[in-house]
């Protein structure tokens, strides 16, 4: 079987190398960077349909181990697949009706995996979304207290505001809020572990008066116009497109008028939400994120104005994700021996596909992400802004 795939995919001139559990092995290119270690026969015949999807379900089953680089991996895999299958698209999935068991379920999956294991290759701060470089050189904690300070500006935070935090994750921006600009922040989260643990963080650095984090779902917020700013981050993507519209409208009934909403979200290529990437989006829904789904930049803005935002600046992050997931798949792939002790082979494998794709794939421009600036006017139509973003800058 080996040499009849060998065969057809004599032509590609891959640096990579497939090799069965006997010895026998075949090379596509000189060189090869990367080593596919067949450890069941009856793949090879799946390798001649190559998707993503099913190239890294084969990995994280342990049907095949890899050897090289893994960003070399992501690489040849994709070409692999692309010079098989061509550039195709997937088509639109349908749209779940979230829940709130649905959606706890899925944040208790992916955010309560090991609070160690975020620990290895998050920055100190262990904030779980894209960083914000000034320049090539930026280290991914610079980058990340960068992204803070940016979100808190463009927010235009003063002392004395209170702040919503939306999906606060392991509270690095809560904290960053209250202590850099003096606001009180309430922040959300639906995970446990990173509740715990932001918490603890909190008292340790003597924050407690001014940030009141909570295990709640944003459809149990109570009340209206309690905030002057409302913020989310990373949160959006679990939302789904047929909540989108009440997700907004929650956030419209919690902020003041001429406060300001800044949602920050991975985002879609295409309008119908469509993802490329022959397979990968499939490999992502089923094994990282369940139920997440992410809209186009048009439709969330859309969204937002159906519920009374005015969007005033979209900002576009899509190579800095890239270079942030450099950074963590880089980190996680010097740790894998600790990180093994705090997950399973299995986890193991599925996150170290997923950092270093996800890398490539934006890269690609397979996906964005997206900061977009809202505001809620007044009744008189005054938005209560400056001329310019010049004080952004200062």
């Amino acid at each position: 079987m080996l040499a009849q795939l060998s065969t057809s995919l004599s032509s590609l001139k891959l640096p990579l190398r497939i090799s069965l559990a006997n010895g026998v092995s075949y090379d596509l290119g000189p060189d090869p960077k990367v080593i596919l270690e067949i450890q069941d026969p009856s793949l090879l015949q799946e390798l001649s349909s190559p998707t993503l999807d099913k190239l890294g379900e084969a990995f994280i089953q342990q049907r095949m181990n890899i050897h090289g680089a893994i960003m070399d991996v992501i690489a040849v895999a994709d070409h692999l697949s692309k010079s098989l299958l061509g550039d195709t698209s997937e088509n639109a999935r349908p749209r779940t009706a979230h829940d709130k068991q649905m959606d706890a379920e899925a944040i208790a999956y992916h955010y309560d995996l090991s609070n160690d294991f975020y620990a290895l290759w998050l920055d100190p701060e262990m904030v779980y979304s894209c960083g914000y470089f000034h320049t090539d050189t930026d280290s991914l904690a610079r980058a990340q207290i960068q992204k803070l300070d940016h979100l808190c500006r463009k927010l235009r935070l003063e002392a004395g505001e209170r702040l919503l935090d939306v999906g606060c994750g392991w509270g690095g921006l809560a904290r960053h809020a209250a202590r850099e600009y003096g606001v009180s922040v309430y922040g959300i989260t639906l995970s446990q572990a990173q509740l715990s643990l932001a918490r603890e963080r909190v008292a340790v650095q003597g924050l407690s008066k001014q940030v009141q984090l909570e295990l709640q779902d944003y459809r149990d917020l109570k009340g209206r116009e309690q905030f002057d700013k409302v913020v989310s981050v990373g949160m959006f993507e679990h939302v789904g497109h047929a909540n989108l519209d009440r997700y907004f409208a929650i956030l419209h009934e919690q902020v003041k008028p001429g406060g300001l909403v800044m949602n920050h979200g991975i985002t879609a290529k295409y309008t119908d939400g469509r993802q490329v990437g022959r397979g990968a989006g499939e490999f992502i829904g089923r094994y990282v994120f369940p139920h997440g789904e992410l809209p186009h930049l048009s439709v969330a803005i859309g969204s937002m104005s159906e519920q009374g935002f005015e969007v005033v600046d979209v900002e576009s992050l899509r190579l800095h994700y890239a270079r942030t997931l450099e950074y963590w798949s880089a980190n996680l792939e010097a740790h894998l021996e600790k990180a093994s002790q705090y997950v399973d082979d299995r986890a193991l494998r599925i996150w170290r596909i997923y950092l270093a794709g996800c890398a490539y794939g934006f890269a690609k421009n397979w996906m964005n992400i997206h900061q977009i600036l809202a505001v809620k006017p007044f009744e008189s139509g005054h938005l209560g802004l400056p001329w310019t973003r010049a004080d952004l800058y200062r």
